[in-house]
């Protein structure tokens, strides 16, 4: 496992991006649950955020992709609207302690 950061460095309803050993990653924190994908648009193959660890539309309730506006659902990392519609982003498995937030790229 490797450490994003600690539980304090993700605030409710915030996103921030990471690249471990050239892995892109995103996660964002939605009803106390930490969700983390492969920072990776399926359509073109491009990076979502439009600027450092902006990754969600202006609702906050969802990902958007910053080069042509898909949107995905936080929880699953469905795309629900946009060219990619009914595909997905890659979910990296993720898990949280006192101590930080992990994944398992």
């Amino acid at each position: 496992m490797i450490r994003l950061c600690t539980p304090g460095e993700l605030a409710e309803g915030q996103s921030r991006g990471f690249v471990i050993d050239e892995l892109n990653l995103l996660a964002v924190r939605r009803a106390g649950q930490v969700y983390a994908y492969r920072n990776r648009c399926p359509h073109r193959g491009v990076p979502l955020e439009w600027q450092a660890d902006q990754f969600l539309d202006n609702s906050g309730s969802l990902i958007q992709c910053a080069r042509h506006g898909a949107l995905f659902l936080i929880e699953s990392g469905e795309c629900v609207a946009g060219p990619c519609a009914g595909q997905g982003l890659q979910a990296i498995a993720c898990s949280e302690d006192a101590t930080g937030i992990w994944v398992q790229p």
